[in-house]
């Protein structure tokens, strides 16, 4: 009687898991550069996925960066990437701003 409750709840936890997921994800890994940040300014490369995150630094135009993952917080997507000239750095930065090299 307990196997056949735990089976529907074990069987939705993988369909919401599994229909959760963003197939696109996959595809929009790998090499991109800092695009569209307006003169004067950086794009923020924060510690977290989100604003309220503190920022470790600023990014210029043109800044090669490798995407790791991406997720939806809000109405932000937010990738996290290592830069290619300084692998060890890494945090998290608005998809908006990215274009794939």
């Amino acid at each position: 009687m307990m196997r056949s409750a735990i089976s529907p709840f074990l069987a939705a936890f993988f369909l919401g898991s599994i229909v959760g997921a963003e197939p696109a994800a996959a595809a929009s890994l790998g090499k991109y550069e800092v695009f569209g940040v307006e003169d004067g300014d950086m794009l923020k490369l924060r510690a977290g996925p989100g604003v309220g995150f503190n920022v470790i630094v600023g990014l210029p135009n043109g800044t090669a960066l490798r995407v790791h993952s991406c997720e939806q917080t809000g109405g932000t997507r937010w990738c996290r990437v290592s830069l290619n000239r300084a692998r060890g750095l890494k945090g998290y930065v608005s998809w908006a701003y990215l274009r794939k090299l």
